[in-house]
Formats: structure tokens, C-alpha cells, sequence
């Protein structure tokens, strides 16, 4: 059993996610059985759920003449557009059939705002808004956080330096994670980054 003071993060186990999704990560679906299995051992687990309305300006279908994978400013911040995924109350945002969801405590939603993407389960890419996150975990006495889920080098990565920046002790569980790769190697060079934050790499 983990302390009573470290929560599980499980972050994006959602059907657009997974291998045959809108959006989909490589091998998404090979790190649910771990997320049913961890869940046990933890007091508290949280899920993040990306939560974007169809407006959302990450979306190349909503940008004239662009497509998934280009970079462009959004309000003042780099944004990698993608395809339309996790959108408001459809299937594709629901968490998969297969994830024990009666073992989360609390869910955060992020990127439901239109004007600005949300990878990191605490804060919006730009740090202008929180989710609430941090405060509840604090409320709840947790001092270590244990992450896990997808994409590896996206909403994995910013809630672990999140985290960090928050104050917490951060463990990557990275058996639990898959990278999207969108460039070789975006992945590990992620991992890299974490472990420069102060994260400790579990494998």
C-alpha cells in the first residue's frame, strides 16, 4: 500500500486516446490494467479528464487551411493544433469501459476553455487559471504524487512539473505512460525534462 500522504494521478484514460481513438497514443490502451491495479494500493486517486468544447481553439479543423501537427500562436502561446478529440459529453471524452472509475475519489477537467489549451492537470498552458488540483490534494494532506496515463510528453509532462512547481514530491510511474511522438523521440526527451524538474523516474 502506498502512504497515506501520496495520491495516484491517473491522467487522460480516455477513449479518444486510446489506440483507436480521434487522437490516437500508440499503445494507449496497454497502461489501463496497470491504472486498475495501482488504484488498489492508493487512499486517494484523481483523474484528469481533457474536456474541450468544439470550439476549442487547439483544433486545426478550427483554423482555415491548417492541419494536426503545425504550431501556431493562440492569445500570446505556442499551440500545436490537433484533431478534434474529447470534446463536451461525447463518447470520445468518456474514460474507457475497462478503467475501475469507482476507484477515483475526484476527477479535474481541463481545456474547457476555448481560448486556451490545458495539458497540465493543475493549470492552463499559460498559467492564468487553475484547476483546483492542488488545493484539493492539499486539503486531502497529500504530499506525494505518483502520475500516470497519457500522452507521455504532453499532459503527463506538464502535470508532473506542474507538480513540482507545486510543491509536491512527483514520481513518474513510467511503465503507466505513452508517449505521441509527434517528432522521435518526444518522449524520452520528456522524461529527461522530468527528471531535471526534481521528478523521480520510476520504471
Amino acid at each position: 500500500m502506498a502512504p497515506d500522504d501520496t495520491a495516484l494521478i491517473l491522467v487522460d484514460l480516455q477513449v479518444d486516446f486510446m489506440p483507436t481513438g480521434m487522437l490516437p497514443v500508440p499503445e494507449g490502451d496497454q497502461v489501463i490494467d496497470l491504472a486498475n491495479r495501482l488504484m488498489e494500493d492508493y487512499q486517494t486517486v484523481v483523474a484528469t479528464q481533457d474536456w474541450h468544447p468544439a470550439n476549442h481553439g487547439s483544433f486545426a479543423a478550427n483554423h482555415m487551411w491548417r492541419k494536426p501537427g503545425q504550431v501556431i500562436d493562440l492569445n500570446g502561446l505556442q499551440q500545436v493544433l490537433w484533431p478534434i478529440h474529447c470534446v463536451q459529453d461525447t463518447w470520445g471524452s468518456e474514460f474507457v469501459d475497462n478503467l475501475h472509475t469507482d476507484g477515483i475519489d475526484e476527477v479535474f477537467r481541463k481545456g474547457t476553455d476555448p481560448e486556451i489549451d490545458s495539458y497540465s492537470g493543475f493549470y492552463d498552458n499559460g498559467h492564468r487559471k487553475s484547476t483546483g488540483l492542488a488545493d484539493w490534494l492539499r486539503g486531502r494532506g497529500m504530499r506525494k504524487l505518483h502520475v500516470m496515463g497519457l500522452a507521455l510528453d504532453y499532459c503527463v509532462k506538464y502535470t508532473v512539473l506542474d507538480g513540482l512547481r507545486e510543491g509536491f514530491e512527483v514520481t513518474l510511474l513510467r511503465e503507466g505512460t505513452r508517449p505521441v511522438d509527434l517528432q522521435a523521440g518526444d518522449g524520452e526527451a520528456a522524461v529527461a525534462e522530468m527528471a531535471a524538474g526534481g521528478a523521480v523516474i520510476q520504471v
